[in-house]
């Protein structure tokens, strides 16, 4: 039984240490924003930016009632860019190619879009490109990026 206490002591130190020594993910703030577009001939209205990070990496999902599908589309069939500004100046560009299967008729999503942020980055959504179907739809942001920019 002495054993099993002392093991039991030994794992559970070994185990907080490696939490302790363990990298820690970079916190984005805010997490959520919203912003509105202009789609042109594909529509407008508002989207909703949903960004996390790890270290030098980021990722943000978008989901916007701006473009809606004319037909069903499949999953990881939407390529998107979403730009942004840094500190109002230069663009910074999130990519990708990974959706959700969109049933006609419904809002687009897509996502992860990923890109390369540093310490003290601020960005605001400018632009969003969406490709389907070989239809490029492009929107522009008509509001300020709601509750204020994405920092790192």
């Amino acid at each position: 039984m002495r054993y099993g206490t002392r093991r039991l002591a030994i794992c559970s130190a070994l185990a907080a240490g490696a939490l302790a020594l363990a990298p820690t993910a970079e916190a984005v703030t805010p997490t959520t924003a919203t912003i509105s577009f202009d789609c042109g001939a594909y529509g407008s209205g508002s989207a909703t930016l949903t960004a996390t990070q790890s270290g030098t990496s980021a990722v943000i999902n978008v989901s916007t009632s701006a473009i809606t599908a004319p037909i069903s589309v499949g999953a990881n069939s939407v390529k998107s860019t979403l730009t942004l500004t840094n500190k109002g100046t230069g663009a910074v560009t999130f990519t990708g190619n990974s959706n959700p299967a969109i049933p006609a008729g419904s809002p687009v999503s897509t996502g992860p879009l990923k890109g390369t942020v540093a310490s003290g980055d601020s960005l605001v959504a400018k632009s969003l490109k969406v490709v389907v179907f070989g239809i490029t739809a492009t929107c522009n942001a008509t509001s300020a990026q709601s509750p204020g920019p994405f920092v790192f």
